[in-house]
C-alpha cells in the first residue's frame, strides 16, 4: 500500500526531508558545536582573502611602474582622459586603473585630477636621482614570472629563472648589455634606503677610504661619498659592469674621488680600503661561498679595518622580518644556492671569518647591518 501523501508528497518524501536536517559528524564543528553557533564565533577571513588575492594590487603598481605614470603626472596633475591617451591605453580599463591605484593609496584624486602622493612623486619619477622604479621593474619582468613557479621549486630546490646547473645567474643577467642597465638601475633602487641609513648610522669620520664590492651603477659609494667629503674609494664589480658605473658616478660629479675596480670576487682578490661593504651580496650565494667571501673580506681589510654587512637580515626567532623570509624565497626561485640569513647566523660567520667587536644595527625597512673589524 502506497504511504499516505502528507502535503502533496508521500511519507518517505518526507521522511527523507526531515532525516536531511538531522546533525550529520561532518556537520558539526571540533568541539560538538552545531554550525549555527559554530559560524557565529568563527574568525573573519579577511586576511587570509586578502593575502591570497595580494598579487593583484602588486601588478597595478608594477604596470604603472612599466608604463612610468608616474613619471608622467610628475608635471602637473591629469585628468582621467588625457592620462590614458599620454599612455595609450585602451578607454576600458584605464578609469578603473586609475581608481584602483587611489584606492591603494598610490595616487591622488581631487576635482576629477589624479596626481601622484608624496612618495611616488618621489621615489616613482623617473628623472629623480631618488627614484626606485628600477627595482619595481625588475620585478615586473624577472621576478613576478619567477614566483609563478615556486611551488616547483619547493618541490625540487632547483631555480626558476632559466639558470642551469653550474651557471651563474649574473653572468647570465650581465650578458645582454641592456638587461645590464637594468639590472644595475634595479639595485640602485634597492640599494639607496639602506645608503641613507648608512651615510648617518656608520662612524665614517673615523676612515679615509671605503669601496663597495658587487657595487653595479653605484648608488651606495655615491651616497656616501656625497655625504663624507673627507672620504674617497669607489666600486667594484664584474669588468662588464664598468661603463654603467662610471657613467652613474660621472653624472654625480664623483669620478675623481671613486674609482671603479673591475674583477670577479671569487676569482680575485678583493681591493683593499679601510671599509668594505658587502650589500646584498651575501645572500645571492650558498653557505660555501658565503664563508668565501667574508674571508676575502677580512683578507684585504687593514688591522682596525670594518666590514659592513648588510641585507634584509632574518629575525633570529624567525617570525617577524616578513620581508627577509620573502626575499630568501626569491633567492630560491632565482639562484642555485642562495639564501637569507639571521642575525645569530650572520653573527657566527663573520667571527669564523676573523671578525672582533661585531655588532648589529637596523638601517632601513626590513634591512641592517652587521659591522665586524679586523
Amino acid at each position: 500500500m502506497r504511504p499516505t501523501l502528507v502535503d502533496g508528497g508521500s511519507a518517505i518524501d518526507s521522511r527523507l526531508e526531515r532525516n536531511k536536517y538531522r546533525a550529520r559528524p561532518e556537520a558539526r564543528s571540533w568541539d560538538g558545536a552545531p554550525p549555527a553557533r559554530q559560524n557565529a564565533a568563527a574568525p573573519s577571513p579577511e586576511g587570509i582573502l586578502q593575502l591570497g588575492w595580494g598579487f593583484r594590487g602588486s601588478k597595478v603598481l608594477l604596470s604603472a611602474v612599466e608604463l612610468d605614470l608616474f613619471t608622467e603626472l610628475a608635471a602637473v596633475p591629469l585628468d582621467g582622459e588625457t592620462l590614458r591617451r599620454r599612455l595609450r591605453l585602451h578607454e576600458r580599463g584605464a578609469r578603473d586603473f586609475f581608481d584602483a591605484l587611489v584606492a591603494l593609496g598610490m595616487l591622488r584624486r581631487c576635482s576629477g585630477l589624479y596626481a601622484n602622493t608624496p612618495e611616488t612623486g618621489f621615489y616613482l619619477d623617473r628623472n629623480k636621482p631618488s627614484y626606485i622604479g628600477g627595482l619595481l621593474r625588475l620585478a615586473n619582468a624577472t621576478i613576478y614570472p619567477n614566483w609563478r613557479n615556486l611551488t616547483e621549486a619547493l618541490r625540487t630546490g632547483k631555480p626558476q629563472s632559466g639558470v642551469g646547473e653550474g651557471e651563474n645567474l649574473f653572468d647570465m643577467l650581465y650578458a645582454d648589455p641592456a638587461a645590464a642597465v637594468g639590472f644595475a638601475e634595479a639595485m640602485t633602487g634597492a640599494s639607496l634606503p639602506s645608503a641613507w641609513a648608512l651615510a648617518r648610522r656608520f662612524p665614517w669620520e673615523e676612515y679615509k677610504t671605503f669601496i663597495d664590492i658587487g657595487a653595479a651603477e653605484g648608488a651606495l659609494p655615491v651616497t656616501i661619498a656625497q655625504a663624507h667629503l673627507h672620504l674617497s674609494g669607489g666600486g667594484f664589480d664584474l669588468p662588464r659592469v664598468r661603463p654603467i658605473f662610471e657613467a652613474y658616478v660621472g653624472r654625480h660629479g664623483l669620478a675623481d674621488r671613486l674609482p671603479f675596480h673591475p674583477g670577479d670576487f671569487f676569482k680575485d682578490p678583493l681591493p683593499s680600503a679601510d671599509v668594505l661593504v658587502l650589500g646584498q651580496i651575501l645572500h645571492d650565494w650558498n653557505l660555501e661561498a658565503k664563508h668565501q667571501l667574508l674571508e676575502k673580506a677580512y683578507a684585504a681589510l687593514p688591522e682596525q679595518g670594518a666590514l659592513i654587512v648588510y641585507d634584509q637580515m632574518i629575525d633570529d626567532d624567525r617570525r617577524q622580518n616578513t620581508a627577509g623570509l620573502l626575499t630568501s624565497l626569491s633567492m630560491l626561485v632565482a639562484t642555485q644556492g642562495g639564501f637569507d640569513y639571521t642575525v645569530a647566523e650572520c653573527t657566527d660567520w663573520m667571527r669564523e671569518a676573523g671578525f672582533a667587536r661585531i655588532r648589529h644595527e637596523h638601517l632601513s625597512g626590513p634591512f641592517s647591518m652587521m659591522v665586524g673589524i679586523k
